[in-house]
């Protein structure tokens, strides 16, 4: 048996597995030299998802099965020696490829899940090659692959009233939750940073069935099991700061999605920001902007969706302390501005809120200190918030795009002249005012307000801390 269409290792040694299989299935091995081409001929082939087609067709082609009963079915699964089915990776997206194209699927039975997960698919799952060829023979029926039963979503992410003290960055984290704005966080060590963006998906809303499964569909291809019953949940991400370029924005001789298009409609947080390799931090301006990331190779192209909220925390300076009133920081200027130096203008020029988060007082953390709101009262005013941009243009603010602000986000003459000398006094560029006015936008719809007033003008330009000298 030989191979040919560009078979990567894991390919070839399906000849071994199907040989295998076919004789522990009792099935005939055809006499006599068989060719198995894998179409189209220039697209490299990798994973084990070839064996069962490949066992199907080689019986088919010999006659023990009826050739036409293949017909309307796309097959999936890797063989094990004795011909039971495996999971592969990959399978949601092969089964919405497939309903677009108006097949049905037959898939192992541990992709069952996800699978369902396509609610218009025609999937249906096995746990070995005897049971498709009896079911491609008419003996017996297999089971439909069923989505489960969502369970609910307010017991999985940590609870913002946990939070103790912090009422600007807890504020800060509702803005940045409402209308889906990139949020870096600046202070000491142990301020709760960390504690605040594990805490961002408890209040963002569940997420509509058709960004489900693009994270879902994504997910597939690049980050292993699926938990269905709670598939609409917005994904979070939080690489180590020693993650390449590849492992962040995907990559690799066979392109794979990385860790922004894994956080796609969710949240990437990047902890240490400064401490990141500035080449691998350089590669996200790109996708910011346009949610989604190219990766070309000599062999092929992939684009894979990246549209992810970015959270980013980091120390002011190299001991964490500067600015404390303890006064036990010891580095100069000089190291201070090398530190922050580290992350680069046209970066910061793309988060919309940058905050400081000072050290919690020790009266906060008192058993009977009073503790802040909960993600769920916070979340409801996330979602009110959120209905309101999406029937008033279809957009959240942090994705509106030149003609939504123009049409959106006029300000009163007073008001735009408070902006233009923030602009004059603070350096901004055009995209930092952009972004000033889409947050002053979104604290008007926090607060119910048709117009910006100069109270949401004022907040939002008091959010750019790190465009201050």
């Amino acid at each position: 048996m030989s191979l040919v269409g560009l078979p990567e290792t894991a390919v070839k040694e399906s000849r071994d597995r199907v040989r295998s299989a076919l004789i522990c299935a009792r099935f005939e091995l055809p006499k006599g030299r068989i060719t198995v081409n894998l179409a189209p001929a220039d697209l490299p082939k990798d994973g084990g998802r070839f064996d069962l087609p490949i066992a199907l067709g080689v019986l088919a082609a010999s006659g023990q099965l009826p050739p036409r009963a293949l017909a309307d079915f796309e097959f999936l699964g890797e063989l094990a020696l004795t011909g039971e089915l495996r999971g592969v990776d990959g399978a949601l997206p092969a089964v919405l490829a497939a309903t677009r194209a108006g097949r049905s699927v037959v898939l192992p039975v541990q992709n069952g899940d996800e699978a369902g997960l396509a609610r218009e698919a025609s999937v249906q799952v096995a746990s070995s090659l005897l049971e498709v060829c009896a079911f491609l023979r008419g003996e017996v029926e297999l089971e439909r692959a069923r989505r489960e039963p969502e369970r609910a979503a307010a017991c999985v992410a940590p609870d913002l009233a946990d939070v103790r003290g912090q009422p600007s960055a807890r504020r800060a984290l509702e803005i940045a939750a409402a209308g889906a704005h990139n949020l870096l966080m600046c202070g000491p060590p142990g301020s709760g940073k960390s504690m605040l963006a594990q805490r961002l998906p408890g209040i963002l809303p569940l997420l509509e069935e058709t960004e489900a499964l693009e994270v879902a569909a994504v997910a597939s291809a690049g980050a292993g099991p699926i938990d269905p019953a709670r598939w609409r949940q917005p994904p979070y991400r939080q690489p180590h700061h020693t993650a390449s370029g590849v492992a962040l924005v995907g990559g690799g001789s066979h392109p794979r999605p990385g860790e922004i298009s894994l956080a796609h409609n969710g949240v990437l947080f990047l902890d240490e920001l400064p401490e990141w390799d500035r080449r691998v931090l350089e590669v996200l301006r790109e996708p910011l902007e346009s949610g989604h990331i190219t990766i070309s190779r000599a062999a092929r192209q992939a684009e894979f969706p990246a549209r992810f909220q970015l959270v980013a925390a980091m120390n002011p300076c190299p001991c964490g302390w500067a600015g404390d009133p303890s006064g036990r920081c010891h580095c100069s200027n000089e190291q201070i501005a090398r530190y922050r130096s580290r992350i680069s203008g046209p970066l910061l020029d793309r988060i919309d809120l940058q905050i400081e988060v000072p050290r919690v007082q020790a009266a906060e953390l008192r058993p009977d200190a009073p503790g802040g709101e909960s993600s769920m009262a916070v979340r409801e005013r996330v979602e009110a918030a959120r209905r309101v941009q999406l029937e008033r243009c279809g957009l959240l603010n942090a994705r509106m795009g030149s003609a939504e602000l123009l049409a959106h986000c006029r300000l009163q003459p007073a008001d735009q002249t408070l902006l233009e000398r923030a602009m004059e006094s603070l350096q901004l560029s055009a995209r930092a005012t952009q972004r000033i006015l889409r947050v002053a936008r979104t604290i008007a719809d926090l607060a119910n307000s048709e117009r910006i007033g100069s109270a949401h003008l004022a907040e939002a330009i008091g959010y750019r801390r790190m465009d201050r000298r």
